[in-house]
């Protein structure tokens, strides 16, 4: 199994709307790439929360049976839809892969 887990620390404003904006929206989009692919095991998506500690504002966690369901995964025209929108409004993203 590989577990891969991404998080995104957004920019205040852009794309015309705030970071909360734009952090909920990131997490509607990804959480609709959940089935789009066979192997995906898990797809979960957290935002962070006001009064809890975060140094980022979005988090990725998900699971795939093998590094080509995460390969399928990484390169479906639905989740390579999201990375315009993604590159625009982040500021920074961390990324790692692991097997299990």
């Amino acid at each position: 199994m590989i577990k891969h887990i991404v998080m995104w620390k957004l920019k205040e404003h852009a794309e015309g709307a705030d970071r909360a904006t734009n952090a909920r929206r990131m997490k509607e989009q990804l959480e609709a790439c959940a089935g789009i692919v066979p192997g995906i095991r898990k797809l979960e998506v957290g935002l962070a929360e006001p009064g809890l500690e975060a140094t980022y504002d979005v988090v990725l966690y998900s699971e795939f049976d093998s590094k080509e369901a995460l390969d399928a995964y990484q390169s479906h025209p639905q989740h390579a839809a999201l990375k315009p929108f993604f590159s625009a409004v982040r500021d920074a993203r961390q990324c790692m892969d692991y097997t299990t």
